[in-house]
């Protein structure tokens, strides 16, 4: 049975159910119960047309879900019957389910959440795998995000920039359970991709490209951190890089920067470079500077400032890492690298020390706790 082919054809599927009557939660429901049956059914004969069998599948769900609730036996007056057999219809609201799953009353766990299981076609079980929680408590998030967005109207204008947080959101969490989020996240992006014309949706893909291109020299054989200039280039994956590189100047022509173009960019100049002493840091730096004029982050500032330090040197780095907050997240690692640079290891391995102490992982923390112990050890020489 092709997986792939049930996930991509969901939101499909319960876009047909939304047009006929049903309600975003119900027929939610409906195309999961539908889902469950073709995994149950498929693979001893897979249907000539999947979208019109789940489509049927799925409705009669909805009918009897409907039928056997004297509370929505109202609604029940409004919805059409069950349509003859036939292929499905050609529409595809995919487009409207992302914004209705990104909708701005939702959280960003339960917008995240909403998207994988009506968009991505996963299941909660799969969805809480992934991000460490139990079955139960995703399917609390879930119902409570599908009750949020019922009562949307399903063909209102959606906000782009929304949805790409989302998924931004998705392809930033990592790799944990049967699901590859960051894989997961690209092949929704590209299906977003595909529905709507927009530079910075194909600055997103381009960016989640090129970061996936690395992810095999991200980490040593034994799980342990490798930072970019440490990495094995000859790792890196040049075909992902290439496409990336390839979505991103179109988009870029089209002069309608947005953040996720700028931070694509950047990514590009560091894949461009073939070792960590050619990167065109002067480059990167105006990067940097676009995309702290497009959005103000203190986290686009953080790494401009390392970016100044490689271009300009380390004390001026750290003379640009002085004007941000010192509670900001990674600025103390960030100093204790610029410190190091700077020949001061006595206060590189202090910083190491004190920002490993508030890691937000356990992976970073004995990064840091390594670098910390790697001067000591050679202070002590």
């Amino acid at each position: 049975m092709d997986e792939g082919l049930l996930r991509s054809l969901t939101p499909q599927v319960l876009g047909i159910l939304v047009r006929r009557g049903a309600d975003f939660a119900a027929a939610e429901d409906a195309v999961q119960e539908a889902l469950l049956e073709a995994v149950r059914v498929w693979p001893g004969e897979t249907p000539r047309d999947p979208k019109a069998w789940l489509v049927t599948v799925a409705w009669r769900r909805f009918l009897d879900a409907t039928r056997a609730d004297t509370a929505r036996r109202r609604r029940e007056d409004r919805v059409e019957e069950e349509p003859a057999p036939g292929p499905a219809p050609a529409v595809d609201d995919t487009l409207q389910l992302y914004f209705l799953c990104a909708h701005p009353s939702l959280s960003p766990s339960s917008a995240v959440a909403l998207t994988l299981r009506a968009v991505g076609g996963l299941t909660t079980r799969q969805i809480a795998a992934a991000y460490l929680v139990p079955e139960a408590t995703m399917a609390q998030r879930i119902s409570r995000a599908k009750r949020t967005v019922s009562e949307v109207r399903f063909d209102r204008p959606g906000d782009v920039g929304t949805v790409l947080r989302v998924l931004y959101l998705v392809f930033n969490e990592g790799y944990s359970g049967d699901i590859d989020l960051a894989a997961e996240a690209i092949r929704l992006t590209r299906g977003l991709a595909a529905s709507i014309d927009h530079p910075e949706v194909a600055g997103l893909l381009a960016l989640m490209l090129l970061h996936h291109a690395r992810r095999a020299a991200r980490t040593a054989p034994d799980g342990s951190l490798v930072p970019l200039a440490e990495q094995d280039r000859s790792r890196w994956d040049r075909s992902l890089i290439a496409e990336g590189i390839g979505i991103l100047q179109p988009a870029l022509a089209r002069d309608r920067l947005g953040e996720f173009q700028a931070q694509a960019a950047i990514a590009a100049l560091h894949a461009d470079a073939q070792a960590t002493e050619e990167t065109d840091w002067v480059q990167i730096v105006e990067w940097y500077d676009e995309l702290v004029r497009l959005t103000g982050s203190p986290i686009a500032r953080l790494n401009r400032a390392v970016a100044v330090g490689e271009a300009d040197g380390p004390r001026a780095g750290l003379a640009a890492l002085a004007e941000l907050d010192a509670a900001l997240p990674r600025r103390t690692a960030v100093a204790a690298y610029l410190h190091e640079r700077d020949g001061d290891l006595a206060t590189a391995a202090r910083l190491y020390a004190e920002a490993a102490h508030h890691a937000p992982n356990l992976a970073e923390r004995d990064h840091l706790t390594r670098q910390a112990a790697r001067l000591n050890s050679a202070l002590r020489a």
